[in-house]
Parts: structure tokens; sequence; C-alpha cells
């Protein structure tokens, strides 16, 4: 049998797509390579590129190139910084030349003389510099027999230009003091009209419409570096016998480190000496600390929370479960659905069809006998009608009222592509720990022996807890006001703590300390301990003097508000899903809370991923709320991904919507104003496709002035813009 053939992977960095067409332009050519499977993502700007491993990459880089795009690898952030600024630089500039030229031709009385010749001046480095990628990218898709909307917008703006050079030069429309008239039809004289007002207004309009995406999408690699960047940045190695600083980058499988309380562990490794609670929450979800000792397993970039440990190094660089959760989310993102906007959808459709009512105006005016100019005039009406300058303001408008309106709101949304994901979203996917709780142990319950006080039991058990460093017991330190004098304090590592307080020998911990101390929980206190722990809780007993005097039951408690969180999702008419790393008695016990029915317990975040996909496989569309790195990858996965802002950098920058209160509730109010603002932007898209469809008949059959096509134009793009400044009053 024949071994299969090697294969490798090569991630592109695509330059010059405008479109979701471009993308499956580039897809399919390098598809067409032997053994070649690709996926290019334009939402990303990246090609994932696997082929048999004797092709030279090489020639991957040259067939992008061939197809008239850019092909390189990954660019650094701060190249991607560059190019955001770049082009907002360039509509600020496109925005500041064509402003006087818009002002002078839609007000006659203020065309001063020479207005026409200073009007060429500004709109010259407008439609030629600032426009340049709109022509760039026609030119590309004239060379592959395609058409987008930056071919109509660059037809239309070179037609409106060069008509506007043609009728300044060889017409009466350059001589000094004429003015424009403002007429509604093409007439005879219609030679000495200029255009560039339209030429400058479209570029300007468009290319702030494509900064606001670029913007949008600036940060779609961020997740995979805020994900690598939480774990430890350097490590004390045991060489010799003595501790030497060094990178973690530098660390081997076999190395022997050192971490103290409070440090993050640098890679994955096995405990050899020392005992400890580990916080490994942000990346399992678990917000319990496990319990670790000689010959435990440990995760690189959880943090020590109690003594210290001396690790063996098993994992290390990209093989550790940090790089992989890492890969996760690559693969996540990198699989989604590509998102088009409906502009470029329809675009396939509607620009060939302008292109051609435009050429048969021009042709069918000549047959008539009407004069070359009124029947060419006709035709750059037709263009000019058709330019979808209301079609780039549509999205960008909404968007931003949207977001702003959201950040006063508390929820920050990243671009269109996450409005669209709201559309049919019907199941709703919560993470437990720190979206539905509050992700902190804190002290819920007290249950006291006979005839003992409660502030007595809490004084005792909160002094001594407050000298020791785990989680629990500053659960316990932190329900108490004024703690007492602690002398002969002692941690038993692994079952509680020891020592004096007010003169008595107290033990808070296991029931296991206490009966060292041949101490025995009496049987109601018994029943109650067996009660909290099948609710998932911690129980930690007290005792002095002879007697158990009590139980201090601790647990991460529900957030006020998830229930209410709940209620309103169920109003929306979606299905909430309860998903957590916690065991299942602890989940279904939160879930019976805030009124959830379905839960998926006890997952890896690995199969949180693999949760959120069975779920889509069953046709509902998901979408995920989580706050921990453990929820990073299914974020990435759902059709909306929602992170609590409380939560780690890599779960917002994974998601498409953030909630900065970190309250659920601002879920709710989230997907009700994605779904509002989508709303908008539809609106918007429907109404300027509308105004072009009803105006361009006008202009074809010379109704239409092109000077009035501009102020159409204009008007079309106040109307979204209004359209758009609704959302300022959602609430």
């Amino acid at each position: 049998m024949t071994a299969a053939p090697e294969r490798a992977e090569v991630e592109l960095a695509i330059g010059g797509m405008t479109c979701a067409s471009c993308a499956n332009r580039i897809e399919r050519k390098l598809n067409k390579l032997d053994g070649v499977t690709a996926t290019v993502n334009y939402a990303t700007e990246k090609a994932k590129v696997s082929f048999p491993s004797g092709v030279d990459p090489q020639k991957l880089v040259d067939t992008v190139v061939a197809a008239g795009y850019s092909a390189t690898l990954p660019q650094p952030a701060e190249d991607e910084e560059d190019h955001v600024t770049g082009l907002r630089d360039r509509v600020l500039a496109a925005a500041v030349l064509s402003l006087p030229v818009v002002v002078l031709a839609m007000v006659p009385a203020w065309q001063v003389d020479y207005w026409q010749w200073i009007s060429l001046a500004l709109a010259t480095p407008v439609v030629f510099g600032a426009g340049l990628p709109f022509h760039v990218a026609a030119w590309t898709n004239l060379k592959h027999r395609a058409a987008t909307m930056d071919t109509l917008i660059s037809v239309g703006t070179l037609a409106a230009y060069l008509w506007s050079v043609y009728a300044l030069v060889f017409t009466d429309a350059g001589e000094i003091g004429l003015r424009h008239p403002f007429e509604l039809t093409i007439e005879r004289s219609s030679e000495s009209r200029i255009y560039l007002e339209v030429a400058t207004a479209v570029t300007t309009f468009i290319l702030a419409g494509r900064y606001f995406e670029a913007r949008a999408k600036r940060r779609a690699g961020a997740a995979l570096r805020a994900l690598l960047e939480l774990g430890a940045k350097d490590v004390a190695v045991l060489r010799d016998g003595a501790e030497v600083r060094i990178p973690a980058s530098q660390l081997v499988v076999g190395d022997r480190f050192v971490v103290r309380p409070g440090e993050k562990i640098a890679t994955d490794g096995e405990v050899e000496e020392g005992s400890s609670a580990v916080d490994v929450s942000m990346l399992t979800g678990e917000s319990v600390p496990v319990e670790v000792g000689r010959g435990d397993a440990v995760v690189g970039a959880t943090v020590n929370a109690g003594g210290r440990l001396v690790v063996r190094a098993t994992r290390v660089g990209s093989d550790t479960q940090l790089a992989q959760m890492a890969k996760l989310v690559e693969e996540a993102q990198t699989g989604k659905a590509q998102v088009q906007r409906l502009a470029d959808r329809v675009s396939g459709i509607f620009v060939p069809i302008v292109l051609v009512l435009a050429l048969g105006t021009l042709v069918t005016w000549l047959a008539l006998g009407v004069p070359t100019t009124s029947a060419f005039t006709a035709a750059v009406a037709v263009l000019i009608i058709a330019c979808p300058c209301a079609l780039g303001l549509a999205t960008p408008t909404a968007l931003l009222v949207g977001t702003g309106r959201g950040a006063q709101l508390g929820i920050l949304i990243k671009g269109p592509e996450a409005l669209e994901s709201t559309r049919r979203i019907d199941t709703v996917v919560l993470d437990k720990t720190g979206t539905v709780t509050t992700g902190r142990m804190s002290l819920v319950d007290v249950r006291l022996a006979d005839g003992e006080d409660r502030d007595e039991l809490l004084r005792m058990a909160g002094s001594l807890e407050h000298a020791s460093e785990h989680p629990v017991a500053k659960a316990i330190a932190a329900a108490v006001d004024e703690h007492a004098p602690v002398s002969e304090f002692r941690n038993v590592e692994g079952l509680g703590v020891q020592g004096v307080v007010d003169g008595r020998a107290v033990v808070v911990g296991r029931t296991a300390l206490l009966a060292d101390w041949g101490l025995h929980l009496p049987d109601a206190l018994a029943r109650a301990k067996t009660e909290a722990e099948e609710l998932g809780r911690t129980v930690v007993a007290v005792g002095w003097d002879g007697r158990v005097r009590g139980l201090l039951v601790v647990a991460d408690t529900v957030k006020p508000t998830s229930a209410e969180a709940v209620r309103r999702l169920t109003a929306l008419g979606l299905r909430p899903v309860l998903l957590t790393g916690d065991n299942e008695t602890v989940a279904k016990a939160v879930a019976r809370e805030v009124g959830i029915t379905e839960v998926i317990a006890e997952v890896l975040p690995a199969d949180k991923v693999d949760a959120v996909k069975r779920l889509q496989d069953k046709g509902n569309r998901v979408a995920m709320v989580g706050d921990g790195v453990n929820d990073a990858a299914a974020l990435a996965q759902a059709d909306l991904g929602l992170a609590m802002g409380t939560g780690t950098d890599v779960a917002i920058e994974a998601s498409d919507l953030t909630l900065v209160r970190g309250d659920l509730r601002a879920a709710v109010d989230a997907i009700r104003l994605a779904r509002r603002t989508l709303g908008t932007i539809k609106s918007n898209l429907f109404w300027a496709f509308a105004y072009n469809v009803a105006a361009l008949p006008l202009a074809a059959l010379g109704l239409l002035n092109p000077m009035i096509a501009g102020a159409a134009m204009a008007l079309s793009s106040v109307f979204v813009v209004s359209n758009s400044l609704r959302l300022r009053a959602f609430s």
C-alpha cells in the first residue's frame, strides 16, 4: 500500500480583497493546483493552505499574485494598525478636499470666478489619489471578467470626472464667470455641466465605509495574541541546586522550576515537591481551586494560590494546553462561515445591469439622433445615479450609532458580522462560572451546633482563616469584620488550619482534620453537611474545646440578576443551555436556581467547542456567553459570541459582542440592540437600493440631470444617516 504523501500547511495574509467574491476567486485559483486544499477567509484576510510537502510555498504566493492580489506571511499587528491609520488619513484628506467642491456645485450663489477650475484642482487628488484603490480593484476585476461595487464606483467616478474635464476644456463650461443653473432635466446645453462634486462625494463616502469596516476587522487576530500572553514571562529554574531566572520560552522538557504563591505556573508539568491550591478557573472554569501535591499534573498559566511548588516541565511551547487552546481558537475563527454584506451579494447582478443600461442609454439616444453630448450626459447620469453612495453609508453609520449607544449601555459590538449573526439565533449557551455565577467563593450558609452563637463561631473561624491564603479561607475571613489575634498558627496541607484564638485551640477544615482532634459531627450537622455537598458546595467544620461548634458552607454564588436575565432571554424566544466544566451536581443546582432546564456539565475546553458544534449540527443557531480562557474557542465557534467584560482578554477578543458590565442582563440588551442595529442596516440598504432602482429609469430617459442625481444621492445619504441616528434612543 502506497503511503500518503506528507503534507504541510501555511497561512498567507491576503491583500487587495474588497468583497467576498474576491476570496472565492482566490480560493478557486489555489484549489486548482495539484494536491492543494485552500480556505480563504475574507473577514480575517487570511488563506489557510494545505499542500504536499514537495510543493514550494512560493508557488502558492505566485498563484495569488497572478490572480491580481498580494500574498505574504501574516503581517505583525503594528502593520495592521498602520494600514487602518493610513486609511483613516485617506478618508480625512478626501473629506477636506471634497467639501468645498460639493458646496460650490450645489450653491450657485457661492460660485466665484474660476470656481470650476478650483473644483478641478481639489477633485483630482480625491479621484486619483484617495480613490486609487477602487480603480485598481476595478481593473483587477476586469482582467478576470468580473464586476463588483468597486467596478461601479470606479466607472461612475471616472466618468463624472473625465466628462467634467472634457466639458471644461472643449465646451463653455470652463468660461470665467459661468454659473451652474439648477435644472431637472438634460438640456441641449448640458455639455457645459460639470459633475466633479459627484466624483468626490462618492469617493469620500465609500472610503469612509471601508475605513469603518477595516477598523472593525483590525482585532481579528488579537484573540490568539491575548491567549498566548497569559503565560508566565519568566521562571525560576533549579540549576545545580540554585534558582536561576530565565525567560519561560527557554524552558525545555525535564527542567525543574519553582512556583511561589501568587505566581503563574510557567508550563505544563508534574509536581515534585510541595503542595498547594492551584487556581485553574481561567483554563477550566472550575471555581474551586484544585489541591495538588507530589505527582499531580499542573497546567501552564494557572496560578499557584497556596504553598511553594517545585514542578518538572513535561510539555513546553506549542505542546502545552495553553498553546493547544490557542490553536482551537484559531481553527474556530478560520472555520466561520464567510459573511458577505448585502451590497456585495447584490452587486453581482446590480453592477452589470447598470453598466449595460448606461451603454444602452448612450446607444439609444444616439440612434434617435440626439446630439452626442446630450446622449453621453444621459449615460453619465445613469452611472452617477447608480453609484452606491448611500450603500457605502448604510452599514457604517448604523454600526457607529449602534455601537455608540451600546457603549453607553456597557455593550461593545465588534462589527457588522456580529449583527448578522443575531438574526436567527435560537439557542443561548451560558457558561456557569463568572457568567451566571460570580466566579468567586463566598460564605453562603452557617450551620450551628445546639447552643452555639453564630457571631462567636464566625469570629473564631474567620480570625484563624485570616492567616491563610487559601481561596476558601479568604471567603470565610471576608465574612468577618474584625479578626482576633492568632498564635501558633499551622496549615495542615490539604485538610485545614489550626491555631490559638483568644486562648482557645481552634481547628477549621475538613471533618478528617477535626476527627484527628477527636472532634466528631453531631447527627444534625452530619445531615446538613451531606445536604450542602449534594448541592456541590464546600463545607468547612469548626471546633474548639472538645466539640464541633458548627459548619461553614462556601460556594460560588449565583449573580443576583442571572435569574431575571434567563427569563428575559426566554422571552426573546431563545433556549438557554448551561455549559460548565464544574461537576453535574453543582451545575444542576445553579440551573434550578436561575430557571434553566438543559445542562451540559463536566466538559473540558475542547468539549465546549464540541458541545457548541453538536447544537449547530442539530440545526440550532447558537449564541455563547462566557468569560474565561476555556470559553474562547467556543465563543469563536458559536454563531454569536458574547464575552463578559469582567473575564479574560482572550475571551473578550474571541467574541463578537463584549458585555462590559459583567451582568448577564446585558446579554439580553446586547442581542436586542444587535437585532435593532441590523434591522436599521437592512432598512438603510433597502432604501438605498430602492432609490437606485427608482431613479435609474428617470436618468435613462433624460429626465434626471446628473447634477440633480448628485443632489438626490446626497439626500439619500442624509436619509440613511437620519435613520441610523434613531438608534440613539434605544433602551
